[in-house]
């Protein structure tokens, strides 16, 4: 059920891609069902070029047909959908399960607009349940670890790394109280490199839950 969620929403966030458009394509599971929907499109003659956030992402793109630039070249992306650990109603998530987190945040900010895609599971009252990552130079671990410590977070070493040749530190706060004040917090860590909170990123996003797809919009988009 999970995974025909997973399609439904993919393919309902398909509504968003027009022709000519340069796609960011997120990473994880949900962004493969939507890799494979835009393929097929593709395939009927819609003329996109995409960026991804992820070598894996990139590879799959590339194998259903779409043109991949490298993002090092890109300063401007119209549209990029991704997956969520977990949103609320505000539209504040938490991503990176995936381990990409720093070039989906990247790659957001340079969007005019960003979709996330998910099924129900992951819409929550209230952010935190989700383990936060923190991408971490490796010759800082031990020091941002200390430091997420006390900001009160049970942390684990993900084994690998990223596509960056970073650590992931995967931090376990609970329900998050002030999204926005950890946010700060972490972001004012050296050797922090980027987290998965994602709090002013999200313009939209589209939730299959049970077969059913809600499209949720942030206030005053």
């Amino acid at each position: 059920m999970a995974d025909d969620d997973k399609r439904l929403a993919a393919e309902a966030a398909l509504d968003e891609v027009r022709h000519g458009m340069l796609v960011g394509l997120g990473t994880g599971s949900t962004v493969a069902f939507l890799i494979r929907a835009l393929g097929e499109r593709v395939r009927g003659g819609l003329r996109i070029e995409a960026v991804a956030t992820s070598v894996a992402s990139a590879r799959a793109a590339e194998g259903e047909g779409m043109a991949v630039r490298d993002f090092a070249g890109v300063s401007r992306v119209d549209v990029t959908i991704d997956g969520a650990d977990e949103i609320d109603a505000r539209l504040y998530a938490i991503k990176g399960a995936g381990g990409a987190m720093l070039r989906e945040k990247v790659v957001a900010a340079a969007s005019d607009r960003m979709v996330v895609i998910a099924d129900g599971t992951k819409r929550v009252d209230a952010i935190g349940a989700a383990k936060l990552p923190v991408e971490v130079l490796p010759f800082a671990r031990s020091f941002v670890t200390a430091r997420l410590e006390a900001l009160g977070a049970a942390v684990c070493l993900r084994e690998g790394g990223t596509d960056n040749g970073n650590l992931i530190l995967d931090a376990r706060f609970g329900r998050i109280a002030d999204p926005r004040a950890l946010a700060a917090a972490i972001d004012a860590v050296p050797g922090a490199l980027g987290h998965g909170l994602f709090l002013r990123e999200v313009d939209a996003a589209y939730v299959a839950d049970a077969g059913v797809v809600t499209r949720m919009e942030r206030a005053g988009g």
